[in-house]
């Protein structure tokens, strides 16, 4: 492993961290996650004491060498930069950094199904609303934004968004779909197979070694219901 890290972030769930985990495992680089190594409190204190610095709004973060990274692209764009899993041409690492930002578009609108009322409130309390969120992100949002990534997973020739060899891209949209698949079943069964693009992106990044490995192990957490991506059947349909 070429480096260490410290990644901080919720010590019970996926979420955000997800991204920046799947990465790193792919590519081998080594990491301390500290929350779930030391607990919530730890990831509090160490945001604590760094409010009146340049620290981050929320996790998930990336420290090394006194460096503080805060932002999933923003992570993902410098572990792309320092390992060789972006891109090196500037129209290349843009537009890798335009879909990332995409994907995190889309990852708060998943967020935003189960919580379209108040993200501090339970689910419960706006079940409804979240009933007529659902229908529509499942009738024209998730079609809106596989669409869209099909369409630049056939951008370039080869295997993989930008050709030849993976990035931080195909990782991240391996896991957006697999928080889809969790929290849509029925309805990612319907339409999954007009994305192919993008179906087989996923299928080729869960054969990387490094991601076999990481989804054997204990450091892969299930999805849950205090995650992002969560499964209420009732908002589920196909």
């Amino acid at each position: 492993m070429s480096a260490r890290y410290k990644l901080w972030y919720w010590p019970d769930l996926q979420g955000r961290g997800e991204f920046v985990r799947l990465a790193l495992e792919a590519a081998g680089i080594g990491y301390d996650d500290c929350a779930r190594a030391h607990g919530v409190d730890a990831l509090l204190d160490d945001m604590e004491q760094r409010a009146d610095t340049r620290g981050p709004f929320a996790p998930p973060y990336l420290e090394r060498d006194g460096m503080v990274i805060a932002q999933v692209a923003t992570i993902l764009l410098y572990l792309g930069d320092q390992h060789q899993i972006g891109a090196s041409g500037i129209a290349d690492r843009l537009w890798l950094n335009q879909l990332q930002l995409t994907i995190a578009d889309m990852v708060a609108e998943v967020h935003n199904v189960h919580h379209p009322l108040d993200g501090n409130a339970y689910y419960e309390d706006q079940k409804d609303a979240a009933l007529i969120a659902a229908a529509a992100f499942r009738k024209d949002r998730i079609p809106k934004f596989l669409g869209y990534f099909e369409r630049a997973a056939n951008a370039n020739p080869g295997e993989w968004l930008l050709g030849e060899r993976w990035s931080y891209g195909d990782t991240s949209l391996f896991q957006l779909v697999e928080g889809l698949r969790y929290m849509f079943p029925k309805r990612m069964a319907t339409i999954e197979q007009a994305y192919p693009g993008v179906a087989g992106l996923h299928d080729r990044v869960a054969d990387l070694p490094g991601i076999r490995a990481y989804l054997k192990s204990e450091r892969r957490l299930a999805f849950n219901t205090d995650g992002i991506f969560r499964h209420y059947p009732e908002l589920d349909a196909a």
